[in-house]
């Protein structure tokens, strides 16, 4: 085929300038800050161990003996039928006091269905925190006199509502940061990167704490995520993130201390990762030695946040015999309450069903009412107009 000799026609104005090279890239923002560290962050066993405040180490170590018995007791309840379910966060009391006590009073908690212990430790009723899992309401506290919203069952569905109120209050310019926790499993949710990218792009004062430990249910991390740590998916979403010794109570205080001082001053949320260990099984139904050798859980155990911190106090003089006698005696006067209550069964009105669905209740519901009403009222022998 002949070549066409007629040549390109350039527009008016000039010939089109065509680059021979792309523009000259470069990134909205440094990565470097905003990577993890190469091992999670320790404080006890360490130099830095020595300018701990000895109160707090103290208040660190009664809570985590509380933690602990609390777990024991709340999981033999569940075996007695007292509760219908329960998590249980044996091997991870550190991270769940760490971020209760790190909280200011205005700040607000976001937790899982696995914290029910950061919740107490914030202040909580340990038996409205376990009313969810006894199965009388989907939440046995109000949430807005204790800034702790509530337990959430769905997979980091907290997430996205912790960025929200973060960033409602910044926009009414409240000094209020969200404490948010979630399990490694939450972390393949939709979810988790929904709330990261919002937060990130908003600067929303939250902090988000991943407890790794080491399982969703059955699946182990390695076949949950490839990323070199969880903490490193935080630069994706551009902030900083943070891993962290999720055994070592002190370490964890710190870590999420300057998280929250960091959102606090406007600077944006972190991504903070605790490697812990989860000791118990997944919930009262699980059967763990299906997936995990022994082994692996006794290697665990001899790495127990309660001895890492007894240790460390009780070399430094912070702690005696009577001390430790003392934390025991709290833990157990905590065990005490919860069987006394929760072996009281507790008197259910079937009303209540209808009684916090809507503001003002749509004519639907008032027929179904009045129908439930008349059945009860028949059942008990009483006719109509009469009290129940």
């Amino acid at each position: 085929m002949k070549k066409s000799s007629t040549p390109v026609q350039e527009p008016p104005g000039g010939a089109v300038h065509r680059p021979t090279t792309p523009p000259v890239w470069q990134p909205r923002t440094d990565p470097a800050p905003l990577l993890p560290d190469p091992e999670p962050y320790r404080v006890l066993g360490t130099d830095a161990a020595a300018g701990a405040d000895p109160a707090l180490l103290l208040r660190l170590y009664t809570e985590l003996v509380r933690g602990r018995r609390y777990n024991t007791q709340a999981t033999a309840l569940t075996r007695q039928g007292r509760l219908a379910v329960y998590p249980s966060s044996t091997g991870q009391e550190a991270c769940q006091v760490a971020a209760a006590l790190v909280l200011r009073e205005r700040d607000w908690l976001f937790p899982s269905y696995r914290d029910t212990l950061a919740a107490v430790v914030r202040g909580l009723d340990p038996v409205q925190a376990l009313t969810l899992l006894r199965g009388d309401w989907h939440s046995g506290y109000d949430p807005h006199e204790h800034r702790i919203a509530p337990l959430s069952t769905p997979l980091a569905t907290q997430l996205p509502h912790a960025v929200g109120l973060a960033r409602a209050a910044q926009l009414k310019g409240d000094d209020v940061v969200a404490l948010a926790l979630v399990g490694d499993g939450g972390t393949s949710e939709g979810d988790f990167h929904e709330a990261l990218n919002f937060a990130a792009v908003w600067r929303a004062p939250v902090v988000f704490l991943v407890q790794n430990n080491g399982f969703a249910i059955s699946v182990p991390l390695d076949k949950q995520s490839a990323a070199p740590s969880l903490a490193h998916k935080a630069v994706g979403y551009g902030m900083p993130g943070r891993l962290v010794d999720g055994n070592d109570a002190v370490a964890v205080h710190t870590v999420l201390g300057e998280a929250m001082a960091r959102a606090g001053r406007g600077e944006g949320p972190t991504l903070v990762e605790a490697v812990t260990y989860r000791i118990d099984a997944h919930t009262n139904a699980d059967d763990a030695t299906r997936y995990r050798a022994d082994g692996e859980v006794e290697t665990w155990r001899a790495y127990d946040p309660i001895r890492l911190l007894e240790h460390e106090l009780t070399q430094r003089g912070v702690l005696d015999e009577a001390g430790i006698r003392k934390a025991a005696e709290a833990a157990e006067t905590l065990a005490a309450r919860l069987r006394e209550q929760l072996n009281t069964e507790p008197a259910l009105d079937p009303m209540d069903l209808f009684a916090h669905v809507y503001a003002e209740q749509t004519s639907q519901l008032r027929e179904q009412a009045d129908l439930l009403r008349a059945e009860l009222d028949a059942a008990a022998g009483k006719g109509p107009g009469e009290e129940r």
